[in-house]
């Protein structure tokens, strides 16, 4: 009874054994909890930035301020910073993924299981001489056996795992490279805004300049009149100032005009 009660027990500890072949080992499940950490972590902060940027960038689009102009500079350190962290996971992950050698050296069950004087028949008759310790040994032990005597080329199920958190990464990377392509164009528009400000500026100090020219013109006139200088000349010919005067105005307001319209005519004012 004793024989029998032992075979069933090492039958059935073979079997858990041959069940969790398929299970992931240890160092895969830790290996998946950090890449799960970092980025989930990456993901939050981008979507605190994403939240936080583009309602800024809409504001500053309705109204350029050193406030608003403040803040989005702010915004955009914080996004190259993090694109940067998250363009370096992208780029292990990718990396690790060339290389099947850096993948099979993940493997870290199968090297232990490599050098362990416990191996092949050795292992088979040390369950068959202990076969309760089989059931008390943990799942990922008994999946690192299995894993170990599996095909140390088979990198098939640690690229799986690394493509989904590359995907996940990628994701999170493209999240960032459009939100800078929407800094890129908010800043665009900007600096359009900007030039065409100046061009405004530009117009009015042209207008501003032609008016002083032809207020110079007209003030001439009168100066040369208003000057203390003797002379017989106006002698019962007082009326003549009344018209110097308006001839003088027609003409620099005529002047004026045609300065202006030459500028349009040019596309040196708007239409």
């Amino acid at each position: 009874m004793n024989a029998i009660q032992q075979g069933q027990d090492y039958t059935g500890g073979q079997n858990d054994v041959e069940g969790d072949e398929d299970e992931s080992p240890f160092e895969f499940r830790a290996l998946e909890v950090a890449l799960e950490s970092i980025c989930s972590f990456l993901a939050a902060r981008t979507l605190e930035l994403e939240t936080a940027a583009y309602p800024a960038l809409d504001e500053l689009t309705s109204q350029i301020s050193s406030r608003n102009l403040d803040r989005v500079r702010k915004l955009k350190s914080a996004m190259t910073r993090l694109t940067a962290r998250v363009q370096k996971v992208r780029d292990e992950l990718e990396q690790l993924l060339d290389d099947d050698d850096d993948m099979a050296d993940l493997y870290l069950s199968r090297k232990l299981a490599g050098t362990s004087p416990v191996s092949g028949s050795g292992a088979a008759n040390w369950y068959l001489a202990s076969p309760t310790i089989g059931s008390k040994i943990s799942r990922a032990s008994r999946a690192s056996i299995a894993t170990a005597r599996g095909d140390e080329n088979d990198v098939e199920e640690l690229e799986m795992l690394l493509e989904a958190y590359f995907m996940q990464i990628d994701g999170t990377l493209n999240k960032l490279t459009t939100l800078r392509e929407y800094i890129d164009d908010t800043e665009d528009y900007i600096n359009i805004q900007l030039d065409n400000h100046r061009n405004q500026l530009i117009q009015l100090e042209l207008f501003l300049s032609s008016g002083t020219v032809c207020l110079s013109i007209y003030s001439l006139v009168a100066a040369i009149f208003g000057m203390n200088i003797p002379y017989t000349w106006d002698t019962n010919h007082g009326y003549m100032f009344k018209w110097v005067v308006i001839v003088s105005g027609i003409f620099c307001a005529t002047l004026f005009i045609l300065i202006m319209s030459y500028a349009r005519l040019k596309g040196l004012v708007g239409s």
